[in-house]
């Protein structure tokens, strides 16, 4: 039994909980900027698949003549592509006034027919992207070494706290997702916060879905979130939307997550119950976590 522990449990379990856990954060730090401002963002899984297969294909694309550096663009593309379309998403929800779940899901089923029809037409498959030739540099020790996503993940966290909680800009964003009309009355424009905001949450979960594509494999593979987008935004709530409480969040569900990789090969458990144990606690943490800490204006649409 002592053998058995120390195989889950050992320094792989470690590396394994670590690539889980960091995609998780990401997208939940993202999904806080949106929610925070009062904005509905369930659209984060098709936001991190839409930033993976950008990042995969942009670095493929430019390798011939960038060489190591095009994964680092490659970066840069996934994010961008990540905020344009979680732009999109904003105009329709801001602008528009368009129910923000609804939009939020156009945009995750758009994210299951895009990838497929611009793989084939680039490389004749519908499935995954060629494998790049470069992907992000590692840095670390033995199994413990990471690109740079996993770095800037944990540097985010403190900068968002400061963010949230120590600048005006945290200020009137938590102003305009729990009282917009007060917000606005003090000279705060509700509706550029709004569209800042969940450009901000495109760009982390394009980063997220960055590093899934170049930073922990070498290429974009159909469907590689795995429900990512979904647990992400369970932690988001499941931490009271606050970005200390997303970390202890996402560090619960990234620990199971890689328990259930690790347990996968053990007779301990029967296999199906192993690889749905991340959504059955997800399920249970929400029925006990409610919406009371959810911003009051969350889901309302600007008035006028």
């Amino acid at each position: 039994m002592q053998d058995l522990l120390a195989q889950i449990f050992g320094v792989s379990f470690l590396a394994i909980f670590i690539r889980s856990f960091v995609p998780l954060l990401l997208t939940a730090l993202g999904g806080l900027f949106s929610e925070r401002s009062g904005v509905v963002n369930i659209a984060l899984e098709g936001l991190i698949i839409f930033g993976a297969l950008s990042g995969a294909i942009i670095t493929k694309q430019i390798e011939p003549a960038l060489g190591p550096l095009s994964p680092w663009v490659g970066w840069l593309a996934g994010a961008f592509v990540g905020g344009f379309v979680a732009w999109i998403h904003a105009l329709l929800s801001i602008k528009y006034r368009a129910d923000q779940v609804i939009s939020g899901t156009a945009i995750n089923l758009l994210a299951l027919g895009v990838p497929p029809v611009i793989l084939a037409a680039l490389y004749g498959s519908s499935t995954e992207s060629p494998k790049v030739d470069y992907g992000l540099p590692l840095w670390g020790v033995g199994e413990l070494r990471f690109s740079p996503p996993v770095y800037f993940a944990f540097i985010a966290v403190a900068v968002i706290w400061y963010v949230m909680y120590k600048t005006p800009y945290g200020l009137r964003l938590r102003a305009t997702g729990e009282q917009p009309g007060a917000a606005a009355s003090m000279g705060v424009n509700v509706r550029k916060m709004r569209y800042s905001a969940v450009v901000l949450s495109g760009v982390l979960a394009g980063t997220a879905g960055v590093f899934l594509s170049i930073g922990n494999l070498d290429s974009y593979v159909r469907n590689m979130s795995a429900g990512m987008g979904f647990i992400a935004l369970a932690a988001l709530i499941f931490g009271q939307w606050k970005p200390l409480g997303v970390l202890g969040a996402t560090i619960l569900f990234g620990f199971l997550q890689a328990l259930s990789i690790q347990l996968g090969g053990t007779d301990l458990l029967p296999p199906t119950l192993v690889s749905a144990l991340p959504f059955v606690v997800t399920i249970i943490a929400l029925i006990f976590t409610g919406r009371s800490a959810a911003p009051k204006a969350l889901g309302k649409p600007l008035d006028g």
